[in-house]
């Protein structure tokens, strides 16, 4: 049954307080002990994160490792650089959040000199796609998603994120299981229902839905869409597969280095 807790003086006196970040929801150190620790054989190497942060404005993925003074971060992308490249709406949602993984991995690329060597994929498929290392040379950056308290349910951003690191040349472990397009019951993976995700178009399938239901309601939540002069038909066509499209192309192509390599420094 049921035990009666008894908060006396000896419960006080004994009670040990959890770390500050656990106190304040911040930080699930169950999670960053098997992040962070690493084999005695490696010695000194790192053990690099991808962290995955989102707000309600934006969207953070960083590549870190820790050290006992604190964590250390090596590259960072933020998805509100994204209207420098075209994408001006919808920076939180998971179209934006690829881009902003894709950023990322070729800025670190470029930043140690692997850019050229592993070049990511060209096409985005939504399909499963791990980076080959090179029989000669250097191996693939190796890097392990770090959602934090995030809930890792299929279809969140958080993957798609990794998706877009990991399109962009990243090697990091991981499954279908929790892109969109993945059925739990049949234990299979539709490639196109994620791709239709990392181009918009569920968000073009509500703004039809929330149009045709509540038109005030759509005007105001679509607001920057309206302004912008996107619809629910060009969405899609228009702003994500026109821009997203090129997105690739430039950061995944030389011509698109020296950019790249403007906003490391900044």
């Amino acid at each position: 049954g049921f035990v009666k807790i008894v908060k006396n003086k000896q419960y006080f006196k004994r009670y040990q307080v959890k770390f500050r970040r656990r106190r304040e929801g911040k930080t699930d150190y169950y999670a960053r002990k098997r992040l962070t620790i690493q084999d005695k054989n490696k010695y000194n190497t790192p053990k690099y994160r991808l962290i995955v942060r989102l707000s309600n404005k934006d969207i953070t993925c960083q590549v870190a490792y820790s050290r006992i003074e604190g964590d250390r971060i090596v590259c960072a992308a933020y998805s509100h650089e994204l209207p420098k490249y075209g994408i001006k709406v919808g920076l939180t949602n998971y179209a934006s959040a690829y881009c902003t993984g894709l950023l990322l991995a070729r800025r670190l690329l470029k930043k140690l000199g692997l850019d050229t060597l592993y070049t990511g994929t060209t096409e985005v498929t939504g399909d499963e796609y791990n980076v080959e290392e090179l029989d000669e040379g250097p191996g693939a950056f190796r890097c392990y998603l770090d959602t934090g308290l995030m809930r890792t349910t299929t279809g969140a951003r958080v993957f798609g994120a990794m998706k877009g690191a990991v399109d962009g040349g990243l090697n990091i472990p991981h499954s279908t299981k929790r892109f969109p397009g993945y059925d739990s019951e049949s234990k299979s993976f539709n490639a196109d229902v994620h791709r239709q995700h990392i181009f918009g178009q569920h968000v073009a399938n509500y703004m039809r839905t929330l149009e045709e239901e509540d038109d005030e309601a759509f005007k105001r939540q679509f607001s920057q869409y309206i302004k912008n002069g996107i619809t629910a038909d060009s969405v899609s066509i228009y702003m994500f597969s026109l821009f997203i499209a090129t997105f690739v192309q430039l950061i995944i192509t030389a011509k698109f280095h020296d950019l790249c390599g403007v906003a490391v420094g900044q």
